[in-house]
């Protein structure tokens, strides 16, 4: 998908557009080879940059080709992933292409809600000719979406907790799990972002005005509070996990303390049942009372060994 944005001098306003207009956003979201060649054979650029932005591996980082003047962000965005069961939180980057002096290009793999902030407007002083401060916006937005993501992951951390006091289910202790992978991808994305927006704020690859610099600057303290939040929130999982494992381990221990003891209850009138039932002279053998004495010293070894078990807590 390919769609192309222009803000009107005049106006100030922001409207999509059917044609390659300098001052230009041209937003793309998984594209086909056909779009790609589409667009850059329109801005005449190289496809390369695009195509790195479209590497749901690649790193967040600045690329710059100085023989077609053209300069490319990468960074990492949350997203949040629908599995067979559950939602998973995630990361993915997003690629900004600053094409000469013309064109900014906005490229992911799928839409994200930070872009969709500048698409439905809710950006205040947002113009797409205005290309540093349309990426400084972007890092702000993005180091307040991670801000709002873990928020969600930690309330999502508490209702499994709630759960797993109740009853120890399976799927809860994989829902955390599942937390704690995330943010172990957040904790990587916000640590790369952050050596990006820092490079940046030396000025050597775009320039800086002062209320850039003040944007800037706010966006790398929005993103070391999600660092330190989500160092806050992985600590506390971890924590979270600890304790649950050995809660059950714990419990599993007890369950087997309590298996170990009613075998030996039971071991005790069937040794003397098989002492009695063996084929050799056995004492009351022919005493009519005999059967009935064997059961009553079974039963009173029985309880003997009962009391004794509970007394050492084996049964507790």
């Amino acid at each position: 998908m390919v769609k192309i944005y222009n803000t009107d001098f005049k106006t100030n306003k922001t409207m999509e557009i059917n044609e390659y207009k300098k001052g230009s956003w041209i937003n793309i979201v998984d594209p086909s080879e056909e779009e790609i060649k589409e667009v850059c054979k329109n801005i005449n650029m190289n496809e390369d940059f695009i195509k790195y932005s479209l590497d749901y591996e690649e790193k967040a980082r600045i690329d710059i080709d100085d023989d077609e003047n053209t300069l490319l962000f990468v960074i990492d965005v949350p997203i949040i992933e629908k599995s067979e069961t559950e939602y998973l939180y995630s990361t993915m980057p997003i690629g900004m292409i600053v094409v000469r002096d013309d064109f900014f290009i906005t490229v992911s793999l799928k839409e994200t809600e930070v872009i969709e902030q500048f698409v439905k407007g809710n950006v205040k002083n947002f113009s797409t000719y205005k290309k540093t401060r349309f990426i400084l916006q972007i890092f702000y937005l993005n180091s307040s979406h991670f801000l709002n993501y873990l928020k969600k992951i930690n309330k999502e951390t508490e209702i499994a907790e709630y759960v797993l006091q109740k009853s120890m289910k399976n799927k809860e202790l994989l829902k955390l799990l599942s937390l704690e992978k995330s943010l172990v991808y957040f904790a990587t994305s916000l640590k790369s972002n952050e050596i990006v927006m820092e490079k940046t704020l030396k000025g050597k690859i775009i320039k800086l005005y002062d209320e850039d610099e003040d944007i800037l600057e706010d966006s790398i303290i929005e993103n070391k509070q999600a660092i330190e939040m989500n160092k806050i929130y992985s600590d506390i999982l971890n924590g979270t996990m600890d304790a649950y494992a050995s809660i059950i381990s714990n419990n599993l221990n007890g369950v087997m303390k309590i298996l170990t003891s009613i075998t030996i209850i039971l071991a005790i009138p069937t040794m003397i049942a098989s002492f009695w039932g063996m084929n050799v002279q056995v004492p009351l053998q022919y005493n009519r009372y005999g059967f009935f004495a064997m059961i009553i010293f079974a039963i009173i070894t029985t309880l003997i060994s009962i009391i004794w078990l509970r007394r050492k807590g084996m049964l507790n």
